[in-house]
């Protein structure tokens, strides 16, 4: 099953990860901590990220492009 859309739960030290399916199924939940996120998206396939808007997410926003991966970001409101 393949990850088409991914919401990332970004933190201090550990980040969380719930991909789904493109049919909506959930195809990925993993824990990682802040320098294993840019190693583990990169073998993932090119998908469409999700992630509250802040200060660390504007950072991400500008990493996780690199490896192919668009990303959304939403309002904490």
């Amino acid at each position: 099953m393949q990850v088409s859309f991914v919401g990332l739960d970004i933190s201090k030290q550990i980040f969380q990860l719930h991909g789904v399916s493109a049919e909506g199924k959930v195809a990925l939940r993993k824990r990682l901590r802040r320098a294993q996120v840019a190693a583990f998206m990169a073998q993932l396939p090119p998908c469409v990220m999700g992630m509250e808007a802040g200060a660390g997410a504007h950072h991400w926003a500008r990493v996780l492009p690199q490896s192919g991966h668009e990303v959304k970001l939403i309002s904490p409101q």
